[in-house]
């Protein structure tokens, strides 16, 4: 069973050039944050509860600098390690967490032959990431996706689960892999290395896959994946001879307009009527 930590390498204080706009980071003070950290160590934890036969893989999407995280994933227990280089070499993938989640597995299948079992990654990275690379990694793999995190376990060959849910109130879950399992960090802290493993990784050498020759699913070069955008709608140019007129039909300042109002449905079923009847009153389903 081949368990991934997926990693984000990330600078918390990287800079934007006002000028160029290239975001400029310091390797010193990059790496995986709390929540990645967690990822990593329940991706341990797991291969213990699951025996032999099972082994854990540190990923990242990055460039070269993310290999120093790499060395640290390989001095506290990681089997293997892994590296993804993006379009561009020289810096992170910075898009909405479909490319990364397509290059990431595109990797690991031309590095080992074979899909992940177990996708643990951090909930939120720590350059302010949207968090949506593990509902595309759980949409490739055709697996579960487990979110928010706080404990994770494994018993007879199933995935056991605390998840947070709003409100101080707990979920627990029970599922099978395939999964993609996004963990907050929780009080969960990395275990430290030894001195010698630390030693070990240091000489180690980083398997580098390139992203430009992968056939990455859901996205990559040619075959670029955006999200749904509608086309505008026409609209009739203002009425009116006199600029004033005109600002006026824009603005709308002289229109009768409907008064809001505040409306407290009984029920889900009726609240759910009247967001309907909302949207279809002013054409937004049509």
């Amino acid at each position: 069973m081949l368990i991934l930590a997926a990693l984000r390498w990330s600078d918390p204080r990287a800079e934007v050039d006002p000028l160029s706009g290239k975001v400029r980071t310091d390797a010193r003070g990059s790496g995986a944050g709390t929540a990645d950290q967690a990822a990593l160590e329940h991706s341990l934890r797991l291969r213990e509860e699951l025996g032999d036969g099972a082994t854990v893989t540190a990923v990242t999407v990055g460039p070269a600098a993310a290999g120093e995280m790499l060395r640290e994933a390989l001095a506290v227990g990681a089997d293997t390690v892994l590296r993804v280089e993006g379009p561009d070499p020289a810096a992170a993938v910075t898009e909405d967490g479909s490319g990364t989640a397509g290059a990431l597995l595109a990797g690991v299948g031309a590095r080992f032959g074979t899909a992940p079992d177990i996708v643990v990654c951090g909930d939120a990275s720590t350059d302010r990431g949207t968090g949506s690379t593990p509902a595309f990694l759980a949409h490739l793999l055709g697996g579960v996706q487990a979110l928010g995190l706080v404990e994770l376990t494994a018993a007879d060959g199933r995935l056991h689960a605390l998840r947070r849910l709003d409100g101080g109130r707990r979920e627990r879950l029970v599922f099978d892999p395939p999964a993609v399992c996004s963990v907050e960090p929780a009080g969960t802290v990395l275990r430290r290395a030894s001195l010698p493993a630390m030693l070990a990784a240091r000489r180690a050498e980083i398997p580098v896959v390139r992203a430009g020759s992968l056939d990455v699913p859901g996205g990559g070069p040619g075959g670029v994946v955006k999200p749904y955008r509608p086309r505008p709608h026409a609209l009739p140019a203002p009425a009116g001879e006199a600029p004033h007129d005109r600002m006026l039909a824009l603005t709308g300042a002289l229109v009768a307009r409907t008064p809001p109002k505040v409306i407290t449905p009984g029920t889900a079923a009726e609240a759910a009527r009247a967001l309907l009847d909302y949207l279809e009153e002013r054409g937004y389903t049509r």
